[in-house]
């Protein structure tokens, strides 16, 4: 089992943070989404799955180990730090409205543990908390997931980023027309879920988006 520094080694190295929900992949079988992911040289990939019961949850989460194992990539499941530790997962991202950073880093100190932030004081909070990363979003419209505060836009992300220590990725409609200007507020980890998941070929918007934002960083 990897140590919680070098789960964020390989965090760090990450460019692409796809993020693969069954609801959302046109049709397809997540999995072979996810293959299409790791084909592509995606190394940071989320189960997201808030409406199927627990043992189809932890099927489709051991075929998901059983993969980005293999490819070397990091698997990060969405709110539930018991199903991430169940199946050996290597974080789990939570929510304003999930168990709460600082008791999910008290029973998992070793896992990745990732933060929905909307607002600066949300993000500081979170770091304060033990989160590994915090995500600033939705920097778009996007409908793959509503919060109460709507758009947060570049803005947010240029009043949160100088406030942490912590890795930040951006999440909420981005694509690959839209991507530049969230690489340009200094970005390095972008989140996606359509933009792969339901594109037409996968692995070829996968490595589009991927060469985009290493592009971005040189």
């Amino acid at each position: 089992m990897m140590t919680h520094s070098e789960r964020m080694r390989l965090f760090a190295a990450a460019d692409l943070y796809v993020v693969i929900t069954g609801a959302f992949c046109a049709g397809r079988n997540p999995l072979d989404v996810l293959d299409a992911c790791m084909d592509a040289g995606v190394r940071l990939v989320q189960m997201r799955e808030k409406d199927i019961s627990d043992l189809a949850l932890c099927e489709l989460g051991r075929a998901f180990r059983v993969k980005t194992r293999e490819a070397g990539a990091l698997m990060i499941v969405d709110d539930r730090v018991d199903l991430a530790l169940a199946l050996d997962a290597d974080g789990v991202h939570l929510g304003q409205t999930d168990l709460p950073i600082a008791d999910a880093r008290r029973i998992a100190p070793d896992l990745v543990i990732g933060a929905s932030s909307h607002n600066p004081e949300e993000a500081i909070a979170a770091q304060d908390a033990g989160a590994s990363y915090v995500n600033i979003g939705p920097v778009y419209a996007t409908q793959t997931k509503s919060v109460p505060t709507g758009v947060v836009g570049l803005d947010m992300v240029d009043a949160i980023r100088p406030l942490l220590r912590v890795p930040f990725t951006c999440m909420g409609g981005i694509k690959a027309a839209n991507i530049g200007p969230v690489l340009a507020h200094g970005a390095r980890h972008c989140a996606v879920v359509t933009a792969v998941t339901a594109a037409s070929d996968p692995r070829a918007a996968a490595s589009e988006l991927r060469a985009l934002i290493l592009a971005g960083r040189d």
